[in-house]
């Protein structure tokens, strides 16, 4: 599902760009509740999270390959607007150091996966939860509903972001500019991948962590169920935040994320230029735009995540998911200070007048 550079123009990424600034700024100011507690390391778990899962590539029946997100997963656990913020920094991450995803098409990735996905599969998620508690099997259950749901969603975005770009934008006879596929070949090519295989991959995930967190420490729940009516049975599952065993979790990930490289193929619609299949799209060349912007971004760290030449592939791997997740980590650290000197600042000095407001009118 990440869309490379050269694949969309540029005034269709920066469309995206301009629509996702005031849905990051938004992110930003209501992620207060998790940002302002002693759950701030959780949504660097989460955005770690993402950006492993993602590493684990499954092969789809036509040949191509697709992969969970979890994006749905964050928002149920610490809300929508933290896993808006969660995962476009692992995507961020994917594109500037690994080449997964474009530089350029940020901002259309970050739409898909992180404010389509999460959003639709919470909404279907509270839809059918309302007045269940914390602890009932039908919100683990719901939760891989919604986890389904929101990455279908997503990919239908991104399968008509590919295909309108033929009728957008062409040569004055026609020949794509850009993506050569048409809404004929993205939507179902993008359908089968995430109803039969990403969708269910993404429902394991929502339901498996669900799942464990209300076995295993339903208080990460409260953080965005507040007002949840806390049962004699949730009360007996009280126990400490368990900083390690995420630690040990996210450790089993990245040694795990090997088996990403099983699946043969590559995503559908991620082929570099030169792999086109150019008979199939009726192409004489390359198009033009994408042959110019796919090589946009060129300071990649591990590209495909691996060594160049594709080196000894499997520590290639393992060495970009460490890495990936200490620059992850590192970002949402940053992400943090920065917001409580600026943003916090500005909501105590907004507390404080309020406050002054209420003793002169007393």
């Amino acid at each position: 599902m990440h869309i490379p550079d050269g694949y969309l123009s540029p005034a269709t990424c920066a469309t995206f760009y301009a629509g996702m600034v005031p849905i990051w700024y938004a992110a930003t100011r209501r992620v207060k509740k998790v940002v302002k507690s002693q759950y701030v390391p959780l949504i660097a778990v989460g955005a770690a999270f993402s950006f492993l899962v993602m590493m684990f590539n499954i092969p789809v029946p036509d040949g191509t390959t697709a992969h969970a997100v979890g994006a749905v997963m964050i928002a149920i656990v610490l809300g929508p607007w933290a896993a808006v913020i969660a995962v476009s920094i692992a995507l961020a991450i994917q594109a500037l150091f690994f080449g997964d995803g474009g530089v350029l098409a940020l901002g259309a990735n970050a739409f898909n996966m992180a404010f389509v996905m999460p959003w639709v599969g919470y909404a279907v998620y509270r839809l059918f939860t309302r007045h269940t508690p914390l602890t009932s099997s039908k919100r683990a259950i719901m939760a891989g509903v919604g986890g389904y749901v929101g990455i279908v969603a997503a990919a239908i975005a991104a399968a008509i972001e590919f295909g309108v770009q033929p009728e957008l934008f062409h040569t004055a006879n026609g020949t794509p500019l850009y993506a050569p596929f048409h809404l004929a070949q993205t939507l179902p090519a993008m359908l089968l991948a995430h109803l039969t295989v990403a969708g269910l991959a993404e429902f394991v995930v929502c339901f498996g962590v669900i799942t464990y967190l209300q076995r295993a420490n339903v208080p990460i729940l409260r953080i965005n169920h507040p007002n949840v009516p806390v049962t004699q049975e949730e009360m007996a599952r009280r126990k400490p935040l368990g900083w390690k065993h995420a630690l040990v979790f996210l450790g089993v990930m990245m040694a795990l994320t090997p088996l990403g490289l099983l699946a043969p193929g590559g995503a559908f619609g991620e082929d570099v230029p030169a792999d086109l299949d150019l008979a199939k799209y009726h192409l004489g060349a390359v198009p033009q735009g994408l042959d110019r912007f796919s090589n946009f971004w060129s300071h990649t760290v591990l590209g495909g995540y691996g060594f160049a030449g594709g080196d000894h592939p499997v520590i290639g791997y393992l060495v970009s998911a460490f890495i990936g997740c200490a620059i992850v980590t590192l970002v949402m650290v940053g992400f943090v200070v920065v917001y409580r000197k600026v943003v916090g600042k500005g909501d105590q000095d907004a507390d404080a007048g309020a406050d002054a407001h209420e003793g002169a009118t007393a």
